[in-house]
């Protein structure tokens, strides 16, 4: 029996073969490539020859019993038998059959890229993994830019021992799984030189409302494990899949992400390294607005795929890189989305904060729930055994080594990462509000307090001091009466309407357009278009707003169309009524760069409030960028 297969000759249907990444990357080699998706070939080892392994090295007895015996309140515990039990593997053979196979595969892959010894990834692909109901998102490990078929049969035992990772043996406990019901197939696959230009995450949904009508595309500068591990805070994108399929070129959201990390192939180490992101490109963004709209084409390719394939709509959790070398963009994983497409369309969960309280710590907001708890900040994992069941867990980033003791959590925060993070998935599943990216956290809160972690405020998420109250609301949106009044919203925030979009309704009858100002701008446009009478202090203010964007007044105008664009998404067909803005002039003053711009009026109720701002001529430029939008 053959111990390595093919991309070509593996499908969806061969998940207990090659587990849930190859069987997925499988499928699309196989079925999508006519599509015009981009899937760099590659080979897999069986799950059998998994299993023959561990029987060869008389292993299957000394795992069933140190897993047996683990203590399944004491972390240390586990991460002693675990560690116990990867050495096993990592002293393992193989047997010279298997290893002739995988040597034969890898020349071949090699004479396909017209060298010697291709450059490849192997990557863990378990056979529970991957499944719309479990991600086991980060549980085994990856090893990139292998080199030789030395190394190569190194990264593969590596792999094998990587089932027994603390946090993938919890994973499986928490999700019910057999330890030894899983096995673990190894994917080797062309190497993408993403290293030396970008890669990323994209979701078929809006991973925080589970909104579908999006495609949400992240991505960095380097090798993707930084976002996909939540080392950095990701470029963001959104497209409207409806008017995408309709021709047009719907990037409804973008964002300029901190980028602080760019992982490397350090040529001269032989190793994968990271180094910090030179500021001229942590200020710009990793992809284009053609390459954003070509890679949410081939997302909502491979969910109609997949969705037709089950037989019910299936989300997609998928990973793409940019090749440096020759500027192709690949698709290189793609599996369910595990949150949202287990939740029923008509029930609509809302949480709601009743009090008030001082706001300590802005971050994302992962999710949208709130939770209330004692702090607990943990620097390494392995001190993680401090933290006790319903603190909020504060740490630097969110890694999936947290995993073991993440269901003990209230909520979690952490001072790097984004929302695709692994991680950041994981929390979802586990129903933990997570708040990421919050910078330096060092004294603004201490062990032992108490806060209330909020992300149902929109994308910004708020850590309060003290016990905020709030409430849970469950609405099932199938038992709500019709009403013979047409229903209208009254949406400002762009960031809500993704939720706001599933309550019955006929659309906006009022978007604001000073509250996308306020919540996607932030700057008064007199401050963009007279950008070069700024004072030093103001100027620098703005260019902080700004970055990304080399001309001022363009930064007004896609935002302000974004946030509109968000909104008509949202809603779409339905229809949406904006308001263009009318800001009391102390309101206006309040932007930046707004003061110098703004008369001192008795009462801002009137005077330049409303249509008066607009044929005034000390406002017309504003105007024009508003019209522009």
């Amino acid at each position: 029996m053959s111990t390595t297969e093919w991309f070509t000759d593996i499908s969806i249907d061969d998940v207990a073969h090659v587990g849930g990444k190859n069987a997925s990357l499988g499928e699309m080699y196989r079925e999508l490539d006519a599509k015009g998706v981009r899937v760099p070939n590659g080979f897999a080892t069986t799950a059998q020859a998994f299993r023959d392994f561990l029987r060869r090295n008389d292993l299957v007895e000394q795992i069933d019993r140190l897993i047996a015996e683990w203590d399944r309140d004491d972390v240390d515990d586990l991460a002693t038998r675990t560690r116990q039990i990867r050495s096993l593997v990592l002293g393992g053979t193989f047997d010279p059959a298997f290893e002739s196979e995988v040597v034969e595969a890898y020349r071949a892959l090699s004479a396909e890229a017209g060298v010697d010894h291709v450059d490849v990834a192997v990557r863990s692909s378990a056979t529970a993994e991957d499944l719309p109901e479990a991600s086991f998102a980060g549980q085994q490990e990856t090893y990139l830019m292998v080199h030789g078929t030395a190394d190569l049969l190194d990264a593969i035992r590596r792999c094998y021992a990587s089932l027994y990772t603390a946090r993938a043996v919890s994973y499986r406990e928490d999700m019910g799984i057999g330890q030894s019901d899983v096995a673990l197939s190894a994917c080797i696959q062309r190497m993408v030189r993403s290293d030396l230009s970008s890669s990323g995450v994209i979701f078929t949904l809006d991973t925080d409302s589970g909104f579908r009508d999006v495609v949400y595309v992240t991505g960095a500068w380097g090798l993707g494990e930084n976002v996909v591990q939540g080392r950095v805070i990701p470029d963001a994108f959104f497209v409207h899949k409806p008017r995408l399929a309709a021709g047009f070129t719907p990037l409804v959201g973008k964002q300029v992400g901190a980028k602080e990390l760019r992982m490397i192939y350090d040529s001269h180490a032989n190793r994968v390294t990271n180094e910090r992101t030179p500021q001229e490109d942590r200020d710009r963004l990793c992809l284009d607005d053609e390459e954003v709209l070509q890679l949410a084409r081939w997302a909502v390719i491979i969910e109609d795929h997949y969705t037709h394939k089950r037989g019910i709509p299936t989300p997609m959790d998928i990973e793409w890189a940019k090749d440096g070398i020759t500027g192709e963009l690949f698709i290189v994983q793609a599996r369910p989305e595990t949150v949202y497409s287990q939740e029923s369309a008509t029930t609509m969960r809302s949480f709601n904060l009743t009090g008030t309280g001082t706001s300590l710590i802005e971050g994302l907001a992962v999710g949208e729930r709130i939770a209330t708890g004692a702090v607990r900040r943990i620097e390494d994992p392995s001190d993680m055994n401090q933290l006790r069941e319903g603190e909020v867990l504060v740490t630097e980033i969110t890694d999936p080594d947290w995993e073991p003791i993440l269901k003990r959590a209230a909520a979690l925060v952490t001072e790097r990462g984004g929302r695709t993070s692994h991680a950041a998935i994981v929390a979802r599943e586990l129903g933990i509000p997570a708040i990421v990216g919050t910078g330096d956290i060092e004294g603004r809160i201490h062990d032992g307090q108490v806060v209330t972690v909020s992300c149902s405020e929109g994308e910004v998420g708020h850590v309060y001091d003290g016990v905020v109250d709030f409430e849970v609301e469950e609405i099932d949106l199938s038992t709500l009466p019709e009403t013979t009044t047409a229903i209208m919203l009254n949406v400002g925030d762009p960031s809500q309407a993704y939720k706001n979009a599933r309550l019955p309704s006929q659309g906006i009858g009022l978007a604001r357009m000073e509250f996308i100002f306020a919540s996607h701008v932030g700057v008064h446009p007199l401050a963009l278009t007279r950008y070069d009478t700024l004072d030093p202090a103001t100027r620098r203010a703005v260019d902080e707003i700004i970055v990304g964007y080399d001309d001022p007044t363009e930064y007004l105008v896609d935002k302000v169309a974004q946030g509109v664009g968000t909104l008509a998404a949202g809603f779409w067909p339905r229809p949406v009524i904006l308001r263009f803005s009318d800001f009391k002039t102390n309101e206006y003053a309040g932007l930046t760069g707004g003061a110098a711009f703004e008369p001192e009026e008795p009462n801002p109720m009137i005077g330049w409030r409303g249509a008066s701002r607009y044929y005034h001529d000390d406002y017309r430029e504003g105007f024009e960028l508003e019209l522009k939008a």
